[in-house]
């Protein structure tokens, strides 16, 4: 695997990819260079390294592929209008990633050792950062357990790991979502790991999500497993109800992700003088709401049009005159750069 140090960058290269940036999609366009860095364990990551992105070589006992030992994030860097680059709070993803590593067993890297990671990937693949309004570097972090085992455990040997690939809209061509409520399946468990970013978390639900989306839904509600009264989240983005001026959204509990958006959201909101209560939110209560919307790295802030629980479909207000699209042009805005950080959220890179 040839290292990025070694590797020749021309200094006439482009500004830009060769990518239709205008029908650019959410699939994957793998970016030139990832990073990679390794330890045993009981030791901690030390020294990473940037290289061509390829092929992983893995064991077939491999932690990862026989127990699912395994965690990731999800970030944006997006282009300003000035050129620059930005990365969106990448200290709280690091953090995040650090809480689930722990979770599982996994040694993590520490905060600066992942926001460096973070900025080399981005640096490194600079030319695929869509210009302004086009998109952006979807940049995915993964610690995986690489080392082999036979017996149930923690993997010996682990491996941290940056890829990166340019995105455009999740729900491309739509502008709002529609949502169905499940009681039949459940996207996560009282004790078990849907509060962090497990790589386990995901494809359990694949099947149900297949299914709503074949009957024309956009992505389901999960209920709580408990009760299968409350609210929990979509597949993967956080949920929020509006009332008047009341903004409401699931509490955080071992079932929820506590996501980087959902966060910066409520932060948002009670800048705005928006009430924001984080409680346990009913069917009802989404039944009743005057709006609703998802949050999350990838849908960023998405109105929802409509919600179907047992038959029964309520719709909801969306466009321009509405909370929703208050609080994600504010968002959007601090991402890009056109409005003021008050709350100093964004790292400017350092170009080349």
């Amino acid at each position: 695997m040839q290292s990025y140090t070694e590797a020749v960058v021309e200094s006439c290269e482009p500004a830009y990819a060769d990518v239709n940036w205008d029908e650019l999609g959410f699939n994957l366009i793998p970016a030139d260079y990832m990073y990679m860095m390794k330890c045993t364990d009981g030791e901690s990551f030390s020294h990473g390294f940037l290289a061509r992105y390829s092929k992983l070589e893995l064991d077939p006992s491999a932690a990862i592929l026989n127990y699912g030992q395994g965690l990731l994030e999800g970030l944006k860097a997006q282009r300003a209008k000035d050129g620059q680059i930005l990365l969106f709070r990448p200290e709280e993803h690091g953090l995040r990633m650090k809480m689930g590593a722990e979770r599982l067993c996994m040694p993590s890297p520490s905060v600066e050792q992942f926001v460096d990671a973070l900025k080399q990937t981005v640096l490194a693949n600079q030319h695929w950062v869509p210009p302004p309004g086009k998109g952006s570097l979807y940049v995915r972090p993964l610690i995986i357990g690489s080392g082999p085992v036979l017996r149930m455990g923690p993997a010996p040997e682990y491996t941290f790991l940056v890829y990166a690939s340019p995105v455009g809209n999740l729900h491309k061509g739509q502008m709002s979502m529609k949502l169905v409520i499940q009681d039949k399946s459940h996207r996560a468990t009282p004790g078990g790991t849907g509060g962090i970013k497990s790589i386990t978390n995901y494809s359990p639900v694949f099947k149900p999500i297949s299914e709503a989306k074949a009957a024309g839904f956009s992505d389901i509600l999960f209920l709580d497993a408990a009760t299968g009264k409350f609210i929990e989240e979509a597949s993967s983005c956080n949920v929020f109800t509006v009332k008047g001026n009341v903004i409401s959204t699931p509490a955080l509990q071992d079932t929820i992700l506590p996501g980087i958006t959902r966060k910066s959201i409520i932060d948002i909101a009670l800048s705005f003088k928006y009430q924001v209560e984080e409680c346990l939110l009913m069917v009802e209560d989404v039944m009743d709401a005057d709006e609703v919307f998802c949050t999350g790295t990838a849908v960023g802030v998405t109105p929802v049009a409509s919600v179907t629980y047992q038959g029964k479909r309520c719709e909801y207000k969306t466009g321009d005159d509405t909370v929703t699209e208050r609080l994600r042009t504010k968002l959007a805005a601090i991402q890009t750069g056109t409005a003021e950080d008050d709350f100093g959220w964004t790292s400017t890179l350092n170009q080349a």
